[in-house]
Parts: structure tokens; sequence; C-alpha cells
């Protein structure tokens, strides 16, 4: 009773130094992030709006937010360690804190974590994929395929990704997912799922590997930023089809690229072929200031052969070349 007392006050604590700016943003369903600048200058981010100003916090205030969130998280905050990072335990949101000498006053971020479930339907409605696209989707899902969302930060691949894990639970319900990740975001209604958190000391490779005892039917990741790529892509290769997993990249013809370099971090050998066999289908999101949040590509991955990926455009039977304006040939490695 003591224990959940002071946490209680804690939290209550927590909630009176953010602020009714902040704490009334964080229960807003179409905030996507809150940004305090050096400059004392407060912006909130919402969806099909962007970044307006919103405020000012002065640094003796978000000094105290900082301390408020370290001593909620167990930790500390000071000129020696200048950062911190974790969820905070309102809600569950991304904190991201750096104090001086490493940026002028105090600064810090907050990802708000997703709480409103966009199906494929209302994406196709706003207009940010076409009801091809969308088919092309269900099609992968019902099929198994392994899917990659790219896209670049802010273009709401975890929102996207939210979407089509929606479509998994309702083209197969009884099958058993697997979500690992680094912080809480993923939305899943499955009756049959485990959600797992990497930590300080279990990484999401040592995740990985205890995900293949779990007996899972599909393997989704958060997203993949480093070596994992290697251990996500053999479990996709050996009897876990249908998952899903996000990577940072500005395109869909850099993917591979960008999956090639995470996977040479723990491998002296290319792994094309692994990276070819295991990614079926690559869907790309980007934001623009003219169109907003759209889905730019998606890629079918046929294969690998001399030294080339076969890319297909999964709306119509085109080869692709991520250097030619009206997408026609084939895509080399380098």
């Amino acid at each position: 009773m003591k224990n959940g007392e002071s946490r209680r006050r804690l939290i209550a604590g927590l909630e009176d130094s953010l602020g009714k700016a902040i704490m009334s943003a964080l229960s807003e369903h179409d905030v996507v992030e809150i940004m305090l600048n050096p400059d004392g200058q407060l912006f909130i981010e919402r969806v099909g709006i962007g970044m307006k100003p919103s405020g000012e916090i002065t640094p003796h205030d978000a000094q105290i937010i900082m301390g408020k969130v370290a001593h909620a998280l167990g930790t500390e905050i000071t000129s020696d360690k200048p950062i911190i990072s974790g969820e905070l335990p309102i809600g569950g949101h991304r904190f991201e804190g750096l104090l001086p000498p490493i940026v002028g006053k105090p600064s810090f971020t907050i990802r708000k974590k997703a709480s409103l479930l966009i199906p494929l339907s209302k994406y196709v409605e706003d207009g940010v994929i076409t009801e091809a696209q969308a088919t092309v989707i269900r099609d992968a899902v019902a099929s198994r395929k392994n899917i990659l969302v790219s896209g670049g930060t802010g273009t709401g691949k975890t929102t996207l990704t939210n979407a089509i894990i929606a479509e998994m639970v309702s083209v197969a319900p009884n099958h058993r997912l697997v979500i690992l990740e680094d912080t809480a975001e993923i939305q899943c209604t499955a009756r049959n799922a485990v959600i797992l958190h990497t930590s300080d000391t279990v990484d999401m490779q040592r995740l990985l590997k205890s995900t293949m005892r779990l007996r899972p039917d599909r393997i989704i990741v958060g997203e993949v930023r480093d070596g994992a790529a290697l251990t996500l892509l053999k479990a996709w290769n050996t009897g876990h089809p249908g998952g899903i997993a996000t990577v940072h990249s500005d395109t869909a013809f850099t993917v591979l690229t960008r999956l090639e370099q995470l996977v040479a971090e723990v491998s002296q050998q290319p792994m094309p072929h692994v990276i070819a066999d295991a990614v079926d289908l690559i869907v790309s999101i980007e934001r623009s200031a003219a169109h907003g949040r759209i889905v730019r590509d998606i890629i079918s991955v046929s294969g690998y052969r001399d030294g080339v990926y076969d890319l297909h455009s999964a709306i119509s039977p085109q080869f692709l070349n991520k250097n030619s304006n009206d997408r026609q040939g084939t895509l080399h490695v380098a």
C-alpha cells in the first residue's frame, strides 16, 4: 500500500510539472509529438496539421520536468549524465530529454504512444493509400507474405503497421503473434499475442532468439535498426512467414540496401539471398508538405540473381529501378 501511494504521488507530481498544455495534448488522439526547443518554445505535432507553436516553458520548469521523469524512471539526469530516455509512467509515452552541456538549455521530446487504431479503410478514405494498394496489402497478409514498412522519421510507419496488424487479426484470428519492440507502440487486438520489450540488458537480437521458442505463427518487430535484422530474416525464412517489421528508409528503393548495412553489423558475408528470400513486400510511406502522408510505392521482391534484386511494382507488372523516373528496369546492388 505504501509503495502504491508513493507511486501515485510521484505520477501526480509529474503531471503537475508537465502542466496543463502538455497533459491536455497527451490526452488528444491526433497528437503525435510534443517538442520543447532549447529556446523555450513548445511545439506540438498533430496528424494532418503538422508542427505548430504551443506556448513556452522556462529552462527552470523544463529541468524540473526532466528531474521528475528521471525520478519516475529510477535514474538521474545531470550535467555529467545529460541524457534521459525512457517511457513515461503516464500513458507509456516515449520521453527523450537533454541538458547542457550537450544542448544550450533544457530540451525534450515526448513521442506520444498511439491511442487511435486507424484501419486500412480509413487510409483509403483519407487518400493515404489507394484501393488497389489496400487490396495488395490485404492479399499479402492473407497469403502470409513478409512485409517491410519503410519511411523516414515521422512518416507514420508504426501507425500503418498497426493497421496491417489489424488485418492479420481479422484474416487469421487464431494465429499466435509475437511482437518485439524497443518502445511500446504496437497495437494488437489478437487473442493470442505475446509482447516483448528490449531493456538495458536484453537487446532485440536476444529477444528474437527467445521468440523462436515461443511458438509464434507471425513475428512482428516494431523497428529493425541493428544487426538483429539478420536474426529476423532467418526467422522469417525458417517456418515463420507472414510477419511485419518497420525499417527507417526514405524510399522503397533503399530498404534492401539498408537491410544489407544492418546485416553487415553481425556478418562479414553479404546476405542478399537471405534478404530476398525473407522479404516479400515493401510498403513505403512518406510525408510531404503538399500531400501529407501517402503510401508512395508497394514493391514485390521476387528474388536475387546475378547481383540484382528482382523488384516489381505490386500494383502493375513493371520492373523497377531506383535511378529511373519512369521506374523501368531492375534494381542493381552496388
